[in-house]
């Protein structure tokens, strides 16, 4: 008949086998993860999860083992726990590479998403350079007509001013009839005066 103590060690043996391949095929799971982040996090936390499980367990073990009253039964199980959390350790490594392979695997993932959405970067860039150039022609064209305007208003002023100067001197080209005349000379010696 076995004591209640073998039994206790044969369960938590019995669990720490249970969880170490529950980690390894979460590292496995997480190995071949391409992303999102977020599926890479929820795998990290099922991990922690079941480290924490089997941490638990192999301390179990050796708190059993410490009290085994037999110094060779004692020694074995010492080492079953030395071994359990050079296995634990060994997971541990397998799992940084894992998250390390994963990672690279979404960055590179992310990366020809950003060269892909670069071509439509480029094309929109080059529609707006393309914009920004008609508008500045269309400016520049604007621009032009209102300086043409421009001088037009100010060569009509000028021939304004130059035609009012000759009709106040009386030298209008134009025949005029002799009551304008008059009336122009009564204001030229008006302005005259």
């Amino acid at each position: 008949m076995a004591f209640p103590q073998d039994v206790h060690v044969r369960i938590c043996n019995q669990e720490i086998v249970k969880f170490d391949l529950e980690v390894k095929a979460l590292i496995q799971d997480i190995g071949d993860c391409s992303g999102p982040l977020s599926a890479l996090t929820e795998l990290n936390t099922k991990v922690k999860e079941k480290f924490q499980q089997l941490r638990h367990r192999i301390q179990e073990l050796e708190q059993s083992a410490k009290e085994q009253d037999k110094e060779s039964e004692k020694q074995v199980l010492l080492q079953e726990v030395e071994n359990h959390k050079k296995q634990m350790l060994s997971n541990q490594t397998s799992w940084r590479k894992a998250n390390l392979t994963c990672k690279i695997a979404i960055d590179n993932l992310e990366k020809a998403e950003l060269l892909q959405g670069g071509d439509l970067f480029r094309q929109r860039k080059t529609a707006k350079e393309s914009l920004a150039q008609t508008s500045s022609a269309i400016t520049e064209s604007l621009m032009g007509i209102s300086r043409m305007m421009s001088q037009q208003v100010q060569q009509s002023e000028e021939a304004m001013q130059t035609l009012a100067l000759h009709i106040l001197k009386g030298k209008l080209i134009y025949p005029c009839p002799q009551s304008c005349h008059h009336h122009l000379k009564d204001h030229h010696q008006e302005f005259q005066s």
